[in-house]
């Protein structure tokens, strides 16, 4: 006998086929509500609690990765893209793009074509750090303990771009946050590329006082998403700049420091440092 838990779910994964099948037609929240044989406002909660997002954004999510398989792989056009995904214009191409990416159409097929970036190794108290650069700021910082490796995934973010490898001054004044005054951290600029909830996420991290650690549901809370904890986890797994957007900072509910992307012994390693640098300078928060 089939519990209710059971019919949810065989909902929930019949309208997530329905909408994969369907996402040409661009089906609104009544049409595949129907399918299943709920009230729209039923399915849109019970949705949103089985899948972690709405039906809405679920459909977005579908549609923007078939855009993007026509734009690299079948080098289309942007009215192709808008057509064969069944948006009305290239507007809300751009639109969805922007959302979600935080890029332009445009800018997602030509892979940063237009970038001059500049990039250079350089050491850290934490092992050997590969910082990039554009005429707006950092855009990639990494810890480099396989070069070869840390260099080909700053190439896949910008994959048509241009590269020197040289020290700028946008990279200079970046890496001080290692030796100097960390009051002077605003001055850092900043250029990467992202969908408005990891920036937002991003943005957030910045605000977590030197010195001081923050858990995966703050950082949901503070962004009015008190239930995308595993959401926020993924944004801070994506961040493109090490250190200077303090990922570090975020730790497990529990107290456990849990995982980082450069290695949780590091993670541990950066944490004291930064507890005992602290008290060389008054605890600020980078608002």
């Amino acid at each position: 006998m089939n519990t209710q838990n059971d019919i949810n779910f065989q909902r929930i994964a019949e309208a997530i086929e329905y909408i994969k099948m369907n996402f040409k037609e661009q089906p609104d929240l009544e049409k595949v509500a129907g399918k299943i044989h709920l009230s729209p406002f039923h399915f849109q909660r019970l949705f949103t609690d089985w899948a972690g997002v709405s039906p809405k954004k679920f459909l977005q999510f579908i549609s923007l990765e078939y855009a993007k398989s026509i734009l690299k792989d079948q080098q289309a056009t942007l009215v192709d893209a808008a057509y064969e995904t069944g948006l009305s214009g290239t507007g809300r191409l751009h639109d969805l793009f922007i959302k979600i990416e935080g890029m332009t159409p445009g800018e997602f097929k030509n892979g940063g074509e237009s970038l001059l970036i500049n990039y250079s190794f350089a050491e850290s108290p934490f092992g050997k750090i590969l910082v990039a650069s554009t005429v707006k700021g950092i855009c990639y910082m990494a810890f480099a303990d396989d070069e070869a490796k840390t260099w080909s995934e700053l190439k896949t973010l910008f994959p048509n771009a241009t590269y020197h490898q040289v020290v700028d001054m946008i990279q200079q004044n970046a890496l001080y946050i290692f030796t100097k005054d960390w009051r002077k951290l605003s001055e850092i600029k900043l250029h990467v590329k992202g969908s408005g909830f990891q920036l937002k996420v991003w943005q957030t991290l910045l605000k977590i006082p030197v010195g001081q650690l923050s858990t995966y549901g703050s950082i949901a809370a503070r962004i009015d998403k008190p239930s995308a904890s595993r959401a926020v986890g993924t944004a801070i797994g994506d961040n493109p700049v090490a250190f200077i957007i303090p990922c570090h900072r975020v730790i497990q509910s529990s107290g456990s420091f849990g995982q980082y992307h450069w290695g949780s012994t590091r993670k541990t390693a950066m944490i004291g440092w930064e507890a005992a640098k602290a008290a060389d300078y008054p605890i600020i928060n980078n608002q």
